[in-house]
């Protein structure tokens, strides 16, 4: 399917804005990620209940996307199922890995798992679970980074404008390592592990253009204080309002709006169960 023909053209989230609510909490780079992505859920809308989040990590995404609180989350890390019950995000909560989900066969009529299954080295066998847990004709929506991630990064572009390839590969393995990237892989390779674990690819597009690429690659290196801050306090915003977060929004504001790209770092996926 065509970049732009996807969810996310239409206006049904066009009252929410993601960009401000993820700001108040997030990194700016990761906030705008997350912030569009939130965008495309809305159009899909309302998730046939019960449905389960695959890696629901602290249910920020989930407490921001979407209206009501989601059947079940699953993450292998405590810590953060602790920030995810404590937002209410998930009406369950349950620490476990992909690739063991604790619920009997066919138990959901939708998962989603967003930008998880790139860090999961065996992703096949997490595919087969989740294939395991949802009913016949259940939907499976989930957005990874795609082929072009590392290539439309900011400093990748610029070196190898410089004719610098060495240093442009070396430092795609580099942001790939740091940002804990197992598969940066194409629709077509997607597409052949689904349909291996018993499911069907319906739909794809790509997004966030190169601009906005530069910016997540930029932004890794100005969120750092952020980093900080969130050791000693536990959040990453200290000052969520307007005056604080003003130039970071005006910045931000255009690539959370941009139309889809031709190429793009990333994409969104819907598949069903056979």
């Amino acid at each position: 399917m065509s970049g732009r023909q996807g969810p996310g053209r239409g206006t049904t989230g066009a009252s929410n804005d993601f960009l401000w609510q993820h700001l108040q909490d997030l990194p700016a780079f990761r906030a705008l990620l997350r912030a569009v992505e939130a965008r495309f859920y809305q159009d899909l809308l309302p998730l046939e209940e019960p449905v389960l989040d695959v890696g629901c990590g602290d249910g920020h995404f989930a407490s921001v996307a979407f209206p009501l609180p989601l059947t079940a989350g699953i993450d292998p890390g405590h810590a953060v199922l602790n920030e995810a019950r404590d937002r209410g995000a998930y009406h369950l909560l349950a620490q476990a890995l992909g690739d063991g989900l604790p619920f009997p066969d066919g138990h959901f009529a939708t998962v989603i798992s967003n930008s998880v299954l790139e860090h999961i080295p065996d992703v096949d066998a997490v595919l087969v679970e989740i294939a395991r847990v949802l009913r016949t004709g259940g939907r499976f929506i989930f957005c990874v980074p795609g082929d072009h991630f590392t290539q439309l990064l900011l400093f990748t572009q610029v070196f190898r404008r410089l004719w610098l390839e060495r240093l442009a590969t070396a430092y795609e393995r580099y942001f790939n390592r740091i940002s804990r990237h197992h598969h940066c892989d194409g629709p077509e390779l997607w597409r052949d592990r689904l349909q291996a674990a018993g499911l069907q690819l319906d739909t794809h597009f790509a997004y966030f253009s190169a601009r906005a690429t530069h910016a997540l690659d930029v932004g890794h290196y100005l969120g750092a204080p952020s980093l900080v801050v969130k050791k000693l306090s536990g959040r990453w915003i200290l000052a969520p309002t307007r005056w604080n977060l003003a130039l970071t929004e005006r910045w931000l504001r255009p690539l959370y709006e941009e139309p889809l790209p031709d190429t793009g770092a990333y994409l969104f996926f819907v598949a069903y169960s056979l």
